[in-house]
């Protein structure tokens, strides 16, 4: 071995060794357990940053571990290629996305080598590329032959900056989730997927999902938002129409004083009286310019606007008037309710502010009066703020025939009511709407559908995909598709009639692209299908999953759709797409997200220069619980250099690895500093194993410091040329191989280690060394500890009582007395009663 430890030169070594061997490369092989992990499909930004790090990191320790474990390993690696960002550097800078994007790829692909990242780059796939997205047309085939793409006007999100819709999932407090543009709406015919037809499936399945992060299961759980009710049919005075209202509490009905519709509401327009009109119009146009967020928000005073139209309570006759209110949304339930003020905090502000009619029909439990019994106590109709809101359980009142029942049991009473009158009937709602996913946007896949003035709305044929996306476009900021002004695109023959037509010019959303990715990964090269279902049954579904947390309505989501469409269609056998889920914590700088933008990136190329890729490594592995965000820090990355070059030094001399092991050896072939040090190795083994298992990196990096101080500690009193010591350096590089690759290869192969350190298999624990020879035993007084004392771990109750009884500490608070009982815990406690 070199005297000193030069990162520089020892890695590029092993790069090579890696990727010319193909050392990661996989087949499917029934004779091994296969084990599939995978990172988030990146889009190619072109420069990685030591943010971007963390999370690739994990994932190839992940990889390298299960390898020495013994499993057929797939780790591989593509490119969410499509999207915004590359187009609009297009815009900006005069560089085609076809230009730039590879560019940008191959620059990562650059970085991802020099860090150490191994994957299997035989089974790369990019999102852009014609023998990807042809698939992903395929995909979107599939669902409009089974009734799952469907094309339709609708109001939609509209991003003024990037000048393209955007799927609800995709705003985020009002805002463009990747510009942070204010999103307006806007009417536009769009195609959308039916992920709603899925929605109980995506809801009960998440209960089998039991290697995901709580978290992300409980914002899927509120973004599908299931909630189970009744609808009811109000019918509207002098019309033939009926406006039907859905609600989570039918057993209100009798307190409803009004009817609420949204502004976007189809029956608004058709029952507003001619005196009201021009209100109800005005109201809805400033209404169209507030976002979702801003209409439900509770600190926003509520607005309306009276439509001049009444409806029929169809419980009770009651006649009551409609009114139009933007806390109202057309996207949610029927886009109309019952308002129950004295049951609701929205409904009972709104109806204070116009002086609408407030009823009490919940009382709290013990206060129970019939209306009647005692005018001056009991609730009636009244107008104004003198009739509070109660919202929690309780008894009906004034509700007829439910007076006095719980309200536990008045939900069902009231469903049975209205479905044995033909009124209503029980009815379940959804938060979650349909995935628009129509782009007015150039990079991303074409939609393969022409329109044809006979033949209407045509799918393109499976022999005629791809529908490659041309490169002769000019890039304008005017909200409309580039494709549009291509002709030769947009002109194309009916492939029913053989007429002129056109094709759609609207592109896919890419999450479209990033739904399916991995499966094409267990099949990259197959040109007759999307994937072999063979081959992906034998890998999916994915065993190790790791991304960010913001993904998770968004791409996690629409992956579980996708899994369980194409199972359904008999392509897979998997469920679920992943079976476990870890979201890894951002690294900040300054206390912010590191990011070009803000100028407060640590580049990955600057670190690899100074300190090499090992160190940057095992620096993110270090800096915190992998879960949670973590403050870069210059002092801890030199921290972690100065470890690198003490491991470095346990290895000078004549130091061999790879041969001898104290499985199968007597604990008294080895005298007690080789015990003492070998029970710490098979200790450390253990630990790191364990945490590796529960991602608990940064606690497994510390025990494997523990060990190497250990091992200095034992190599200055007795050199390296002992087998204990032997045993420990190589189980020390074992350990250090997934974390710091290149070091660990290097030092292996400089002190005898036979083949590639990455082909040995993972360390076992030699549990008799590892069990402890003494044990610290507690003694406690009537329950408060005293002493403590190290006695032989097979020490015997007789035997831990008397060295209890002995202790000085403890005969001074017995005092000459006798103890009345002696409690033992073994191996842990003595407690004396006296």
């Amino acid at each position: 071995m070199d005297d000193r430890y030069r990162p520089r030169e020892i890695e590029p070594r092993w790069q090579k060794m890696w990727h010319d061997t193909k050392m990661y490369f996989v087949k499917e092989d029934a004779m091994k357990p296969k084990f599939y992990t995978l990172v988030m499909f990146p889009y190619p930004s072109g420069d990685l940053h030591m943010g971007h790090t963390r999370n690739y990191t994990i994932g190839d320790l992940i990889a390298r571990f299960r390898t020495m474990q013994g499993y057929n390993v797939l780790n591989p690696m593509g490119w969410d290629s499509f999207g915004l960002p590359a187009e609009s550097a297009a815009l900006k800078e005069g560089i085609h996305p076809s230009v730039r994007t590879p560019d940008n790829i191959a620059r990562m692909k650059e970085q991802l080598y020099k860090t150490g990242m191994i994957y299997d780059w035989d089974r790369e796939v990019a999102s852009y590329q014609p023998d990807y997205y042809k698939w992903t047309q395929w995909m979107f085939l599939l669902m409009y032959e089974r009734g799952l793409a469907y094309r339709k006007r609708a109001s939609v999100n509209w991003c003024p900056s990037d000048q393209t819709v955007l799927a609800n999932e995709q705003v985020v407090n009002g805002q463009c989730e990747r510009c942070g543009a204010e999103v307006i709406k806007k009417d536009l015919t769009q195609w959308f997927f039916r992920i709603t037809e899925y929605a109980d499936r995506l809801l009960n399945d998440l209960d089998l999902l039991e290697g995901w992060p709580e978290r992300v299961r409980t914002m899927q759980r509120n973004w599908i938002g299931r909630s189970t009710g009744a609808e009811m049919e109000f019918p509207v005075e002098g019309h033939d129409e009926k406006i039907k209202v859905y609600t989570t509490r039918p057993d209100t009905v009798f307190g409803a004083t009004f009817l609420v519709l949204a502004p976007e509401h189809p029956l608004v327009a058709v029952i507003t009286s001619a005196e009201q009109k021009q209100e109800v119009e005005s109201y809805i146009t400033l209404a169209r310019k507030r976002t979702d967020i801003e209409r439900l928000s509770t600190e926003k005073e509520k607005t309306g606007v009276f439509t001049g139209a009444y409806a029929t309570n169809p419980m009770n006759g009651e006649r009551f008037p409609i009114w139009v209110a933007d806390y109202v949304l057309g996207t949610y339930g029927t886009g109309a309710i019952q308002a129950v003020p004295g049951s609701d905090e929205r409904d009972h502000a709104f109806a204070i502010k116009y002086g609408l009619p407030i009823m009490t029909v919940v009382q709290p439990e013990g206060e129970f009066v019939v209306a009647g019994d005692d005018p001056a106590v009991a609730p009636v109709l009244k107008q104004g703020s003198d009739v509070p809101v109660y919202t929690g359980p309780g008894v009906m009142v004034n509700s007829g025939p439910l007076d006095g029942m719980p309200t536990t049991e008045s939900k069902d009473a009231t469903i049975a009511l209205l479905e044995a009158e033909g009124k209503g009937k029980r009815a379940t709602s959804y938060r979650l709407r349909d995935w628009l996913i129509s782009r007015q946007r150039y990079w991303g896949a074409p939609i393969p559908i022409v329109y044809c003035d006979d033949c209407g709305e045509v799918p393109v044929p499976l022999e005629q995909l791809p529908v490659v996306l041309p490169t002769d476009v000019e890039f304008t900021p005017d909200g409309q598709s580039p494709l549009l002004r291509v002709e030769s695109f947009v002109n194309a023959p009916c492939p029913r009639c053989g007429k002129s037509a056109r094709r759609e010019t609207d592109t896919m959303d890419t999450f479209v692209d990033s739904s399916w990715y991995f499966l094409r990964f267990c099949d990259p090269h197959n040109t007759e299908a999307p994937f072999d279902p063979a081959k992906a049954n034998y890998w999916t579904p994915v065993d190790q999953y790791t991304g960010g947390v913001e993904h998770a309505i968004l791409h996690l989501l629409y992956s579980r759709f996708f899994m369980k469409v194409l199972a359904d269609a008999g392509w897979v056998q998997a469920q679920e797409p992943f079976l476990r889920l870890f979201t890894q914590g951002m690294i900040t700088l300054g206390g912010a997200k590191m990011s070009k933008s803000k100028g407060n990136v640590v580049p990955v190329d600057d670190m690899i220069e100074r300190y090499g890729a090992d160190t940057a490594r095992l620096f993110v592995l270090f800096i915190g619980p992998p879960d949670e965000d973590a403050e870069w820090s210059d002092r801890g990355v030199e921290g972690m250099h100065r470890f690198l070059n003490r491991v470095w030094r346990l290895f000078e001399g004549k130091v061999t690895v790879g041969s001898g092991s104290s499985h199968g050896q007597a604990l008294g072939d080895y005298s007690k500093s080789d015990r003492d040090l070998l029970r710490k190795v098979h200790l450390t083994i253990s630990k790191v194993t364990f945490d590796i298992e529960r991602f608990h990196f940064n606690t497994a990096v510390s025990a494997i410091m523990e060990l190497a101080n250990t091992m200095q500690a034992y190599r200055d009193a007795h050199g390296p040329q002992t087998s204990a010591y032997s045993e420990a350096a190589t189980n020390l590089l074992l350990l250090l191989a997934p974390m710091a690759p290149h070091i660990a290869e290097e030092i292996w192969q400089a002190s005898g280690g036979s083949d590639s350190i990455h082909r040995q298999p993972w360390p076992a624990v030699n549990e008799e060394l590892a069990a402890a020879e003494v044990v610290t035993v507690v003694i406690q007084v009537n329950g408060k500890v005293r002493d403590k004392v190290e006695l032989p771990a097979d020490v015997g109750q007789d035997e831990a009582i008397n060295a209890a009884m002995q202790s000085e500490r403890v005969k001074q608070y017995l005092d000459g007395k006798e103890p009345k009982k002696v409690h033992y815990v073994a191996g842990r406690l003595v407690n004396i009663v006296i």
